[in-house]
């Protein structure tokens, strides 16, 4: 058997695209262009190139970008009155605060004083609390991806076995609750999981997000299963000095195994900002009184 690859840069480009269009017509109806503010605090390199790339692809998408550059020394209170003043105004639709912060700052609390309506990453406890009684809200976008590409790639996800490995609140906890409302039998492995390789191995879907390079193995698998890796770990690779991305799962191994599975990179890591470019859409939409239905994009 060789597994299916399946396509995560192509999906999120198409994604985009409808984007796009419903941002166009937002502009049009409205007399506006649907606003994402990114707050990023101190110059960690990783945290400023992804800040780059979220504020191209919102301008290519047709939305306006705010983008709000702080020192590392910047004060908690004065990040949490910028993030205030956020809320408070009607251009922003969508607010990020970029993670990770300095360690004087108490990210938890910056992120409660987002207004849950435009908290488009997902991360505030008022649209954690809806995604787990079902009522809308917004979804961090790396599960939310990661959806889009499983009922892509098998349609109806109902009844199926799911294994998310990985209990974090960013992924796997979001990402289990979205599997049980599709009505998928789901178990949360993580590192206490006594026999993960025999629990893994129930599983028709594997999502796995612990942030261990290839640490799902071929014979964890069972034939034909969806696997899903969220991982994106740094290796050293072959040339001395150089090193290369790998996921959570060995990927060679799984292939041989698994009916479809996610690379890394062009897997789900392409589907993150897609996501968060529809989440600003959807709440602009919302902001402005005609929210969207839930097939629009």
């Amino acid at each position: 058997m060789s597994a299916e690859r399946i396509d995560g840069k192509a999906f999120a480009a198409g994604l985009r695209a409808r984007v796009a269009d419903l941002a166009a017509r937002f502009e049009g109806e409205f007399g506006r262009k649907a606003g994402l503010a990114v707050v990023l605090v101190g110059e960690d390199p990783a945290s400023q190139v992804y800040v780059r790339s979220k504020g191209k692809q919102t301008v290519e998408a047709g939305m306006a970008s705010f983008e709000y550059k702080l020192p590392a020394d910047t004060s908690e209170a004065d990040l949490l009155a910028r993030v205030e003043a956020l809320n408070a105004d009607p251009a922003v639709d969508g607010i990020l605060v970029q993670l990770p912060l300095p360690v004087h700052i108490d990210e938890q609390k910056v992120i409660a004083t987002i207004a849950p309506d435009k908290d488009v990453d997902g991360f505030h406890v008022v649209n954690a609390g809806r995604l787990a009684v079902g009522q809308p809200g917004f979804v961090p976008c790396t599960p939310l991806g990661c959806l889009m590409l499983l009922k892509d790639r098998l349609g109806s996800l109902s009844g199926l076995d799911a294994v998310v490995i990985g209990r974090s609140n960013i992924v796997g906890k979001p990402m289990a609750q979205l599997l049980l409302a599709e009505s998928c039998t789901v178990t949360v492995a993580h590192s206490r999981t006594r026999d993960l390789p025999e629990v893994v191995r129930r599983a028709d879907i594997v999502v796995a997000a612990v942030g261990r390079p290839e640490m799902v193995k071929a014979d964890w698998l069972k034939p034909g299963a969806t696997v899903i890796d969220v991982g994106i770990n740094r290796v050293p690779a072959a040339e001395p000095g150089k090193t290369r991305l790998v996921g959570d799962v060995d990927f060679a191994g799984a292939s041989t195994v698994a009916g479809a599975i996610t690379p890394v990179p062009g897997g789900v890591g392409p589907m993150t900002i897609a996501v968060l470019l529809r989440n600003t859409l959807v709440a602009a939409w919302r902001n402005a009184g005609q929210p969207l239905a839930p097939d629009a994009i």
